[in-house]
């Protein structure tokens, strides 16, 4: 597969991703992550940051899910790499603040290890048939 090719699955993906992450942040965990993180919230959000962010782990999923998942023609495979991916990553994430930071509630770091858990699988298979179309 060309560059070309993996930069149409990659513009593609972005607004997948952001779709459902818009989702449960903005509407089903807004409340969750405000109660329990407050003392630690920003009032505002450093959005460069934030975008900066979702670009690379866009291609982190894209990367180590998608493509070998497209290499073998399995669905499943991207939904097992990409929910495989967001463990290990949030697991880090969350983890660490659990590990350093003081007050970490040890609920978030549970319900954010399982929503990145989802959000990877969701993204990874979406973008899987994105590229199993643009493929074919």
């Amino acid at each position: 597969m060309s560059i070309m090719f993996w930069l149409k699955v990659y513009l593609l993906t972005v607004p997948v991703f952001f779709i459902i992450d818009i989702i449960w942040l903005g509407f089903v965990a807004r409340n969750f992550y405000k109660t329990q993180l407050h003392h630690l919230l920003s009032p505002e959000v450093n959005w460069t940051a934030a975008i900066i962010f979702y670009l690379i782990y866009i291609s982190g999923i894209i990367f180590f899910a998608v493509r070998p998942a497209l290499d073998s023609g399995s669905l499943a495979k991207a939904c097992l790499l990409g929910a495989l991916f967001g463990f290990f990553t949030y697991a880090t994430y969350d983890l660490t603040n659990l590990a350093t930071l003081k007050n970490w509630p040890v609920l978030v770091a549970v319900v954010d290890i399982i929503w990145g858990t989802v959000l990877c699988l969701l993204v990874a298979g979406s973008a899987f048939l994105i590229a199993a179309r643009l493929a074919g």
